[in-house]
């Protein structure tokens, strides 16, 4: 079994260079959409927690990338996604294709609102 990787970077070396660079886009929308969020590695992928918790994470597989942003994200921004594959919680997509800045700073917001109501709740 191969190590975990200790950070992004670590996660994101081994990549083939489109899906590295389809996940440093991911990457650096994340950030920006959520600059208070703290980067590491859960479950053996790229995560963002805020405040202690998940907010979202973003992985590659043999044919794909993918974005776990949560159902409700997927939910709310459903017309904005069709084209790519979805289900419950992920949002898959290919590295020729990747998901565009303002889509992702939209699901990281939806995703960060999502939490704040859960909480006032």
């Amino acid at each position: 079994m191969k190590a975990q990787p200790a950070n992004v970077d670590e996660y994101l070396a081994p990549l083939s260079a489109d899906k590295r660079a389809a996940l440093q886009k991911l990457r650096r929308a994340i950030r920006s959409a959520a600059p208070k969020a703290e980067e590491c590695i859960a479950y053996n992928v790229p995560t963002y927690r805020l405040e202690g918790k998940m907010l979202l994470s973003f992985g590659a597989a043999a044919n794909h990338c993918a974005l776990y942003a949560g159902a409700h994200p997927i939910k709310v921004l459903a017309a904005e996604l069709k084209g790519f594959a979805t289900s419950k919680g992920t949002i898959r997509f290919h590295p020729d294709r990747p998901l565009s800045e303002a889509l992702v700073r939209k699901i990281v917001k939806t995703r960060i609102a999502e939490r704040v109501s859960h909480e006032a709740g």
